[in-house]
């Protein structure tokens, strides 16, 4: 079933987002907390996770792709659509990426990522289309992995 909603893109700490309205993700499946979604911002697709919000509604992360492609900015209202996305697609880990993972000994510490947040590095990753782009961003994950792990 499809929902559409109007919502004002905000900035929560440094991600933009919108609330998506209980009366719409009250009739959602939950898995594990979270509802994975498909739908569109303006006439622009994604494929997203509405994450849940202690005592408060869902929301919907906007990144950058979402905002690039429906060309639209923090402050603007704008027209959402979304259903329920009953197999949320599989990201596969870049070659390049596991194998620097491996080389630094940080794979335990990306797993102790939170789940949406693994996705959304390997998502990332895996969508940039030259290799500099690939291993400098890969560069700025192992290093921000390292501090966290001293």
């Amino acid at each position: 079933m499809k929902f559409s909603f109007e919502a004002m893109i905000c900035k929560v700490g440094i991600n933009p987002c919108v609330e998506v309205p209980l009366h719409i993700t009250a009739k959602m499946s939950v898995a594990k907390g979270y509802i994975p979604v498909k739908g569109k911002i303006k006439k622009h697709p994604f494929t997203q996770t509405l994450v849940p919000v202690k005592n408060a509604a869902y929301r919907l992360y906007v990144n950058g792709l979402m905002l690039k492609g429906a060309a639209v900015q923090l402050g603007d209202t704008v027209q959402f659509t979304i259903e329920e996305d009953p197999a949320p697609p599989e990201y596969p880990m870049p070659e390049a990426f596991k194998k620097q993972l491996a080389k630094n000994k940080l794979m335990p510490a990306f797993k102790k990522l939170t789940p949406y947040r693994q996705k959304e590095i390997v998502r990332y990753l895996g969508s940039l289309k030259t290799e500099e782009a690939l291993q400098r961003n890969i560069e700025k994950v192992i290093a921000s992995l390292k501090e966290k792990k001293s």
